[in-house]
């Protein structure tokens, strides 16, 4: 994948979370600048999501750590580089409830 694609693919993709958010109904507020989305939640917390254009990877700073996510061509989502199993809405959804202290559903 080149640069454009994967810019491409990383802002469909920060557009697809947003709306997620919105869809959810749950207590979350959002706002992106320079291409950073910021979750925050309404104990204070927050997940940033950037992407990283270099490794064409798209980057989660939650409470509970650090997760890089690789893009599959062949399931046409976001997969953790640690364990392709684990989708990029999935993982999200995980770590919002985590963070939020209520089960969130974010569905792409």
């Amino acid at each position: 994948m080149n640069e454009t694609e994967f810019n491409a693919l990383a802002e469909q993709t920060m557009l697809a979370i947003e709306e997620a958010i919105e869809d959810s109904g749950s207590d979350i507020d959002y706002d992106t600048i320079s291409d950073i989305l910021n979750l925050e939640f309404a104990n204070g917390s927050k997940i940033i999501i950037n992407k990283q254009t270099p490794v064409s990877q798209l980057w989660v700073a939650a409470r509970s750590g650090g997760f890089h996510f690789d893009y599959d061509a062949e399931s046409e989502s976001w997969r953790l580089d640690s364990d392709s199993t684990q989708e990029l809405f999935a993982c999200l959804s995980r770590y919002c409830t985590e963070q939020a202290g209520e089960k969130i559903f974010l569905k792409e």
